[in-house]
C-alpha cells in the first residue's frame, strides 16, 4: 500500500462549558434525570423564540484566537435543515457561510519540525438531543426494539472545529487531536470529556495516489469518542478504500459506522453536501458583531505557553516523543513542578505520568521523598496524600529502600533457585521475564528492595 497515501480531516465537537443552553435558560448538567432540563425553546414550541447565550460566543472566539483563526466582524447563525428525532424544529441553528472564527492553523510539533494543520473554521451551534436506542445486540438504530430521547442535551452550546484534510495518517490524527483536546482543557472552553461526550470527532477519509493532487470521494465516520478507535477506524477506512480502488470498483461518498468488533466500516447513508440541509440565515437572530474591545480583552486572557509551544520547550529535555505525551496528557505542569524542587526531567516526567496528581504546595516534599529513594509502598502513601493535603517528607524519609547488595544476594539467590524454568526461558533470549523475578524479590522483602538495585542484581546473576 505504499503506492497510496492517506488523507484526513477531522471535525470535533466540544460541549461548551456554560452554565444555560445556547438559545435558552435551560441549565446544562451531566447525568441528570431524562427530559428534566427542557422549556418551550429549546422543543421548539410554537412562539418560542431563541436568544443567543454570550458566553458561548465568547469561548468560541477564545479558542479561535488560539487557532490562529480570523475572527468575524460580522457572524451569522443560519438554519441548517434536517429530519431527526433528536432534533424537534426540524433544524439546526447553526453556522454556515459566515462563521465566527474563520480560517487558523494548528501547530502540530514532530520530530521534522512543526506541522501546520490548516483550521478551516470554528462555528458554534447548538447540539441534538440524546438517542437512545434499546433492546438488540448493536446499541444502535438499526436492529433495536424502540428508541426514547432524552431531551436534556438538546441546545447545549456546540463548538465545530474543522481541520483541513491535512492529517497523513492514523498516528498524526490521534495526536492532533490529543493536543487540541489538551488545548481546548487549558482554555478552559470544554471539559472535553471524551467519556461524558463532551468531546466527539467525526472523521473524513479518502486515499489518494502518492503524489496526485486533488481528492478523491471521501468516507465520514460520525460520532467518534475513542482515540483508540478513532485511530483504528481510520486505518481500516485507508485499507478498504485502497482495495477498492485497486479492484476497480466505485468509492461513493458516504457516512460510514465503525464496528470495533469486525475492524470494518459500514455504510450508513450516503453523504449529505451543503445543498442536502437548504442552509438559510436563521430570521429570528441578528448577527453577531464581536466588539473590538472584546476580542482584545480575550486575546489578553489566552494562558501562555499554549501546549503546542511547551512541547518544543519540554523537548530540549525529553525528546519530541516524550514531551508530547507529556503535554497532551496536561502532566508536564507538574513534572515542571518536581523539577524546580530538584529532580531531573526525565525522573520527574515518569513520576508526573504515573504517579497521579499531586497540590503544588507538596512539590518540594515529594522530590525529597523520590529522591531518598523511600520504598514502593511508602511512596505510594505519599503520593495518595499529596492528592489531598499537605505532606511533610519527615514522614517518609526514614522508610527507605534496601539498596545494599550484600543483604539482598541471599534474596535474589533464593529466588533464582526457586524458579529455573524462568531463569532458563530468560537466559533464551526472552529478557520479559526479568519483570517476574523481580515482583519475587520485591514480594519476599515486603516490597522494601530497590527495584533499580534489584533488576540490576539480577541481570548479573543471571549472566553467570
Amino acid at each position: 500500500m505504499s503506492d497510496w497515501e492517506l488523507v484526513c480531516g477531522l471535525e470535533v465537537h466540544a460541549h461548551l462549558k456554560t452554565r444555560t443552553k445556547m438559545f435558552c435558560r435551560c441549565e446544562l448538567e451531566y447525568g441528570a434525570a431524562e427530559n428534566t432540563h427542557t422549556c418551550p425553546v429549546c422543543l421548539a414550541h410554537p412562539g418560542a423564540l431563541p436568544v443567543p447565550n454570550a458566553r458561548a460566543i465568547e469561548l468560541t472566539i477564545l479558542l479561535g484566537l488560539a487557532l490562529d483563526c480570523e475572527i468575524a466582524e460580522r457572524a451569522v447563525f443560519a438554519r441548517k435543515n434536517y429530519f431527526y428525532p433528536d432534533l424537534p424544529k426540524g433544524y439546526q441553528i447553526s453556522q454556515y457561510e459566515a462563521p465566527l472564527c474563520g480560517p487558523g492553523r494548528f501547530l502540530l510539533p514532530t520530530e521534522d519540525g512543526d506541522r501546520e494543520i490548516g483550521i478551516v473554521r470554528a462555528h458554534l451551534e447548538e447540539d441534538a438531543a440524546k438517542t437512545v436506542h434499546a433492546g438488540g445486540a448493536t446499541g444502535r438504530s438499526v436492529g433495536a426494539d424502540y428508541s426514547l430521547v432524552d431531551f436534556n442535551r438538546g441546545g447545549t452550546p456546540l463548538l465545530e472545529i474543522v481541520s483541513a484534510p491535512d492529517l497523513r495518517s492514523a498516528d498524526e490524527a490521534m495526536s492532533y487531536l490529543r493536543l487540541l483536546r489538551q488545548t481546548i482543557r487549558e482554555l478552559d472552553v470544554s471539559d472535553a470529556d471524551m467519556e461524558k461526550g463532551t468531546l466527539r470527532a467525526d472523521v473524513n477519509v479518502s486515499v489518494r495516489r502518492a503524489g496526485e493532487e486533488g481528492f478523491r470521494p471521501r468516507w465520514e465516520i460520525k460520532n467518534m469518542n475513542s482515540f483508540r478507535f478513532i485511530g483504528r477506524a481510520i486505518e481500516a477506512a485507508f485499507r478498504q478504500q485502497v482495495a477498492a480502488h485497486e479492484a476497480g470498483e466505485e468509492v461513493v461518498q458516504s457516512t460510514y459506522d465503525y464496528e470495533p468488533d469486525t475492524d470494518r466500516l459500514t455504510v450508513h447513508r450516503s453523504k449529505e453536501e451543503a445543498d442536502d440541509y437548504r442552509y438559510f440565515p436563521e430570521p429570528d437572530l441578528v448577527p453577531v458583531e464581536p466588539p473590538a474591545e472584546l476580542v482584545e480583552r480575550l486575546h489578553r486572557e489566552i494562558p501562555r505557553p499554549l501546549p503546542s509551544e511547551r512541547i518544543r520547550q519540554r523537548a530540549e529535555e525529553l525528546g519530541i516523543a516524550s514531551a508530547a505525551e507529556l503535554v497532551a496528557t496536561g502532566n508536564d505542569w507538574n513534572a515542571e513542578r518536581l523539577v524546580n524542587a530538584g529532580l531531573d526531567w526525565k525522573t520527574a516526567a515518569n513520576i508526573a505520568m504515573n504517579r497521579g496528581d499531586f497540590l503544588q504546595i507538596n512539590a518540594v516534599a515529594l522530590a525529597r521523598i523520590v529522591q531518598a529513594n523511600v520504598t514502593r509502598e511508602a511512596l505510594d502513601e505519599a503520593f495518595e496524600a499529596a492528592a489531598t493535603g499537605a505532606i511533610k517528607a519527615e514522614d517518609y524519609l526514614s522508610r527507605a529502600a534496601v539498596a545494599d547488595e550484600d543483604a539482598l544476594a541471599p534474596v535474589i539467590e533464593a529466588v533464582i533457585a526457586a524458579h529455573p524454568e524462568q531463569v532458563e526461558t530468560y537466559r533464551g533470549g526472552k529478557e520479559g521475564v526479568l519483570g517476574f523475578l523481580v515482583g519475587q524479590v520485591m514480594r519476599e522483602t515486603q516490597g522494601k528492595a530497590d527495584p533499580k538495585v534489584v533488576n540490576q542484581l539480577l541481570r548479573e546473576k543471571l549472566r553467570g
